[in-house]
């Protein structure tokens, strides 16, 4: 979709529709001119009332050289910030591609640049590559009118790179194997300016990396760990690593997972996945902070050589693990990539995981579950979280919940019983960070969309993404 910035009187704006923002507990906006009384007849009926998402359209509007006039619902006037902003694009985007809409413009009326151009790429994305015909009509371009540059270019790389993230989630797992993963991310670094080292099982096996190694050990496809490095033009004293679950399907190993919902297994790569699309924006944004992201990549199956109940795997920061579970596998990967991350330098270390159903029980699908052992840490995340309409809630981390890893045949087990069972996931990955200032994100409930809203597609959301770049760009 070709996208583009204008400044242009509103009449004069030519599109195929053009999108106006219009509040529920606000008169009629002045842009419309004679088409007031026409919006306040719709709003007395109640066909349109500025609800959010709503969406009112009147062909060949009087006095406008645009086919269409579109109103989208804004709902409260106070509560309306970028996030409805995006929400808003998005929706009417979806909505008025389906009426045949292939030019759409979008009037800011000093509103963020940014948000619009997000919403709108985020809302053109449609999870159907691998259909050989298919309903959806993409928008083939979409102008926003009004607003800065710098706003509206820092929106179009973030857009673009969610929507990356969302295409790698969406992939099935017979196309997107570890090493397929690892050959995506490295075209990507190549084309835009980043440092790809990948190390295989071999490279993993001498450095040590038994539980990541222990979880691939059932599959036929070969694990990576995938290292993606942005240098700013003067080296930073801070290094932020951001470490992202790779699971490329997940049977659930020997612990095998209800066949009912299996399928969407392929989304367990989600965390990985948001720190690829992420630091493919910071590459285009270029913030003064060192960042490098590190993705281990495996695929969890039922075989032969697959990990049983009661092995014991040594991890590459030397702790011993009972694995009761093979299908707690992510927390596995993730801490020999956080192991790995401090022996790269990295002062500072956020990871992103599909890693329990007990978050989806605890937060449903809303909330991304947060944990943290520096409370400093956790507040910069969650401000840039907040600023990209991404939500959080800061999880408990009490020492009492570390006791449910206790094991008397290795230093700690892998599971700590059904109660808790995203606490005592995260107590686990702590373990292994020691004191540096360290974040875990826990993405389960809000990776995927479990059916399509008005403003996003069902299916990959790309969520973190915005997140990690504003994280990186305002550190």
């Amino acid at each position: 979709m070709e996208t583009k910035l204008i400044n242009q009187p509103f009449e004069q704006v030519q599109a195929d529709a053009l999108v106006l923002v219009v509040y529920e507990d606000q008169a009629a906006p002045t842009e419309i001119g004679q088409l007031s009384a026409w919006l306040e007849e719709m709003k007395s009926s109640g066909e349109f009332s500025g609800k959010a998402g709503e969406l009112l359209v009147r062909h060949e509007p009087a006095g406008l050289t645009a086919r269409r006039l579109a109103l989208v619902g804004g709902g409260k006037k106070e509560s309306f910030d970028s996030a409805g902003l995006r929400k808003a694009a998005g929706s009417a985007v979806r909505a008025l591609k389906q009426k045949g809409v292939k030019k759409l413009a979008f009037w800011l009326a000093g509103g963020d640049a940014g948000a619009a151009v997000e919403g709108a790429i985020l809302g053109n994305f449609d999870p159907d590559e691998h259909k050989t015909s298919s309903d959806a009509k993409p928008l083939e371009s979409f102008i926003a009118v009004g607003g800065t540059a710098e706003a509206f270019e820092r929106g179009r790389i973030l857009g673009e790179s969610q929507n990356f993230t969302r295409e790698l989630v969406n992939q099935p797992a017979n196309l997107l194997a570890p090493l397929t993963l690892a050959a995506k991310a490295e075209a990507m670094a190549k084309e835009f300016g980043l440092e790809c080292e990948i190390l295989d099982q071999d490279r993993m096996r001498q450095l040590g990396m038994g539980a990541l190694l222990g979880v691939a050990q059932g599959s036929a496809e070969p694990p990576a760990l995938i290292i993606l490095r942005y240098k700013p033009a003067s080296p930073s004293k801070d290094h932020l690593g951001l470490v992202g679950k790779g699971v490329t399907f997940d049977t659930g190993g020997v612990s095998i997972k209800p066949a009912d919902g299996m399928e969407k297994m392929k989304y367990d790569m989600a965390g990985g996945a948001a720190m690829i699309g992420a630091i493919r924006a910071i590459a285009q944004l270029k913030p003064a902070l060192t960042v490098t992201a590190f993705i281990p990549a495996v695929e969890n199956m039922v075989g032969s050589r697959a990990q049983r109940p009661g092995d014991i795997v040594k991890s590459l920061g030397g702790k011993t693990i009972e694995v009761l579970n093979t299908d707690a596998e992510g927390r596995l990967i993730l801490i020999d990539a956080l192991t790995y991350a401090q022996r790269e330098g990295c002062t500072h270390l956020v990871d992103a995981a599909t890693l329990t159903g007990a978050i989806v029980v605890a937060l449903g699908y809303v909330n991304i579950g947060a944990f943290t052992n520096n409370d400093s840490m956790l507040q910069r995340v969650m401000t840039a979280a907040k600023a990209e309409g991404e939500k959080m809630w800061h999880m408990p981390l009490d020492d009492e919940y570390k006791e449910l890893l206790k094991s008397p045949f290795a230093d700690l087990a892998n599971i700590g019983g059904r109660w808790g069972g995203s606490i005592s996931a995260a107590w686990f990955l702590r373990e292994f960070v020691g004191e540096t200032p360290w974040v875990h994100l826990d993405i389960a409930g809000t990776a995927w969309n479990e059916e399509t809203k008005p403003f996003i597609a069902k299916g990959p959301t790309g969520v973190g993404v915005r997140t990690f770049v504003r994280l990186a760009t305002e550190w």
